[in-house]
């Protein structure tokens, strides 16, 4: 990545859009160890909000559309380090290799389990949709050591609602995703002021992988989604009021 890093151009971004930013439980931030950042997501701010949060470069795999539109995929993989996801036939697989290698190298990665529907239709800054359940394979499934899942809420105090284009246009850049085969615009919420909550950290044991690798695969995986999906609803509840 040439120029500023990612962490500077995120801090410069939320300055530029005069978004006041509050953190708790910053305490709660592993350190020396491999972290897989797990969020909420309504805007396209948040990949900014939490590095500016964290203080740290995180490397988000974004949607497969970013990495095909110009200029946006200029800034989201050349100036924010995101690693765009292949398309459908590969995206799991794409997902999984690619994370694993960052979080061996120390790197934190983060990670969106709404998916696509919650940037591309407007809710309300206390809701959470139900999560995708690939971070959680990727974890369990990571030959990674000291490994620790933090569950982060961005919960917006004041925004900025706007329509940003129609998501039509979108299907021209990724015509396997359903969600821009309909009418209407891809929404845009800028945060006027957020506070950003950090949750305990969920550390991957090799009780973990014992039971991912047994007949406990089922359960293991829906305990971990349901503990980072119940970290931050509780989270966003604190924040949101």
């Amino acid at each position: 990545m040439s120029g500023n890093s990612p962490l500077e151009i995120s801090r410069a971004l939320v300055a530029a859009l005069s978004t006041q930013m509050f953190r708790y439980y910053e305490d709660r931030i592993p350190q020396d160890a491999s972290v897989l950042v797990v969020s909420n997501h309504r805007s396209f701010m948040d990949a900014l909000i939490l590095m500016a949060a964290l203080s740290s470069p995180i490397r988000f795999a974004c949607h497969h559309y970013m990495g095909q539109v110009p200029i946006m995929r200029e800034i989201v993989t050349g100036q924010l380090g995101c690693f765009p996801l292949e398309e459908t036939q590969n995206r799991h697989q794409s997902f999984f290799s690619q994370s694993q290698v960052l979080l061996q190298s120390k790197q934190m990665v983060g990670v969106f389990p709404e998916g696509t529907e919650s940037m591309v239709k407007f809710s309300q800054p206390n809701h959470l949709s139900e999560f995708h359940r690939g971070f959680a394979h990727l974890a369990l499934r990571a030959d990674v050591q000291d490994l620790a899942i933090l569950p982060i809420a961005i919960a917006s105090l004041e925004e900025v609602n706007t329509s940003g284009f129609p998501l039509k246009l979108l299907s021209v850049f990724d015509p396997s995703e359903p969600l821009f085969n309909q009418g209407g615009w891809h929404p845009l919420v800028i945060y006027r002021r957020v506070a950003v909550l950090i949750g305990r950290p969920y550390w991957i044991t090799p009780q973990h992988h014992k039971k991912y690798h047994g007949k406990q695969a089922r359960t293991v995986v829906a305990e971990l989604t349901e503990h980072c999906h119940g970290e931050i609803s509780n989270l966003l509840r604190q924040g949101c009021y």
